[in-house]
């Protein structure tokens, strides 16, 4: 499918994908490197649907059906929805912050260091904060109520300089 212009291995071809731990992955051309590609949701099988509500920045709410494992930001950003995931999904950034309901916050595991270390970052913390990214949906999140905050705060090395 790829042809190999050299020993890096440049890729001609950009429109091949694969799977590989429920993400899809797209090789660009001219890149030997791969990216995740968001917003890629599958249609959930019948009768296993999960249902989310996005509590919008103007207070009125989207409810969606949704697969088992489809994380908060694919899910959001699948839907048009106005949720930045600038890091790809990759836990290195905060702006895909979500506040979850409190009926729902301790059905979710502990966010990891990382997790913790982004979301000191974020506008708005409460005490139910946690990244879209890290939020795969499962059957105890079924009905799950997230609120994005009124604004993100993005990051980035140049804001050091």
């Amino acid at each position: 499918m790829y042809r190999a212009l050299t020993k890096t291995n440049f890729l001609i071809k950009t429109t091949s994908s694969f799977k590989l731990q429920n993400t899809t992955y797209t090789k660009k051309a001219f890149s030997t490197s791969i990216v995740a590609k968001h917003g890629h949701l599958h249609a959930p099988k019948k009768g296993e649907e999960l249902h989310i509500t996005f509590v919008l920045k103007d207070g009125s709410q989207k409810k969606y059906e949704v697969s088992e494992g489809d994380s908060i930001l694919d899910i959001a950003q699948g839907n048009n929805l106005d949720m930045e995931g600038a890091c790809g999904g990759s836990c290195a950034c905060s702006t895909c912050h979500v506040i979850v309901d409190p009926e729902y916050y301790d059905k979710i595991p502990e966010p990891t260091d990382d997790e913790d270390d982004m979301l000191d970052l974020a506008y708005g913390l409460t005490e139910t904060s946690r990244l879209g990214c890290c939020i795969n949906m499962n059957k105890d999140l079924d009905n799950i109520r997230v609120a994005l905050p009124q604004m993100t705060r993005n990051v980035k090395s140049s804001d050091f300089e």
